[in-house]
């Protein structure tokens, strides 16, 4: 149920959460807001007791006692499919009761600034006075009652906010930064090939944010790569789930499988033949979590950014795309390495990327890559490995 009906018997601070561009789902919008509304009450069920009410567009999350309203900022600020969100005071749809709330919840921010101005929407076309009205009679109001104010229209130290919904009026003076995008979990299932290096994690809080619901594949090779490299994969993941939730991981061991391609393929091609079982694999987990799980993963994800080093350049994409049939998802392909980095330390993943433990990529990165690979020859030496073996035992373990 998205809309509750409730009264309040006195002003309560509520968070007034104002949708992204899920006004734009049409027919379908009801489907994206009952996901957006479960992500909220996932994140903030450890907050204490609230309740939602929902109407045209805007989520007001209403606490119950002992509910940690300066954590919940911190937390729905992460929530994908949310634009903006602002504290604000609900008050009973009544305009004597707004003018002597105002008075009372503004004073502290009115009486120390020196003008302002007022913005109104009325949602409710049944109230009283329209959207110009409610604007003008307020402000009459406050410049009354605060006498240091006077009115700015352009650029005002203050903006005071009302708004008239279904439920109640809403006074509020600040607005948060949302983090806009769709729900996680409204585009469906994906895999991600997880490094331990920069791209991965955010590509993943890239595909997040466009609603995807996301697992992990790792690749290890001990002992070439050990337990402090994994512990990073497991930071990495920790950290991430404050935008993306939960993100199970499968560990791959793939030492044998480096060791036979290193052994029986020429080494510029190392990486490419090496990319293409990463695929191989990954998807046969998908296939295996989306038959015997009940998962419906349609598409693999990585960090590739076109250009970025020897394996991802066009020719080379192409040939290790080849190697599986489910889509690939590149989110980072148009964008160089330092607009990587500032997602990366917005999300706090970059500093724990950067920690010096190997991972199975660089551990058997050939000196001189091929950098326009064909993909006959690489198929041609792939004649050269037990691959069917090989993959299904490195899938075993």
């Amino acid at each position: 149920m998205l809309k509750v009906a409730l009264k309040l018997s006195e002003n309560r601070e509520v968070i007034l959460i104002k949708e992204g561009e899920l006004f734009l789902k049409g027919l379908n919008k009801k489907n994206f807001e009952a996901a957006l509304i479960k992500n909220i009450k996932g994140k903030l069920k450890s907050l204490g007791e609230f309740k939602i009410v929902k109407a045209q567009s805007t989520i007001a999350i209403i606490p119950e006692e002992h509910f940690n309203l300066n954590l919940a900022i911190e937390k729905i600020s992460s929530i994908f499919g949310i634009a903006s969100f602002s504290i604000a005071l609900a008050v009973e749809k009544n305009f004597e009761a707004i003018l002597k709330a105002s008075k009372e919840y503004l004073k502290d921010v009115l009486k120390n600034h020196k003008n302002f101005k007022v913005v109104a929407k009325r949602s409710d076309k049944n109230f009283e006075f329209s959207s110009m009205e409610l604007c003008k009679r307020l402000g009459e109001f406050l410049l009354n009652e605060f006498k240091n104010l006077t009115v700015k229209l352009n650029e005002p130290e203050v903006v005071v906010y009302l708004e008239i919904r279904d439920s109640f009026a809403y006074l509020y003076y600040k607005k948060f930064q949302g983090a806009k995008g769709m729900p996680v979990g409204t585009a469906g299932e994906a895999i991600l090939l997880l490094s331990g290096g920069i791209d991965s994690p955010v590509a993943a809080f890239m595909m997040a944010k466009r609603g995807l619901k996301l697992r992990a594949v790792h690749f290890e090779s001990p002992p070439y790569t050990g337990q402090r490299a994994l512990k990073k994969v497991e930071d990495l993941l920790l950290t991430l789930e404050k935008w993306t939730g939960k993100i199970p991981l499968h560990i791959v061991n793939i030492t044998t499988l480096q060791q036979e391609i290193k052994k029986n393929c020429p080494e510029n091609v190392l990486t490419i033949i090496l990319r293409r079982c990463m695929l191989k694999i990954t998807q046969s987990i998908a296939e295996n979590l989306n038959q015997n799980f009940n998962c419906n993963i349609k598409a693999i994800v990585t960090g590739e950014s076109l250009a970025q080093v020897a394996s991802q350049t066009l020719g080379a994409l192409g040939c290790i795309e080849n190697a599986a049939s489910m889509p690939i998802l590149r989110p980072l392909i148009g964008m160089d390495k330092d607009e990587i980095v500032k997602i990366a330390k917005k999300i706090k993943t970059y500093e724990i990327s950067i920690l010096p433990f190997e991972d199975c990529c660089t551990v058997f990165t050939p000196k001189h890559p091929k950098t326009n690979p064909n993909l006959e020859h690489i198929l041609k030496q792939e004649e050269n490995l037990n691959l069917n073996f090989l993959l299904k035992e490195a899938i075993k373990n």
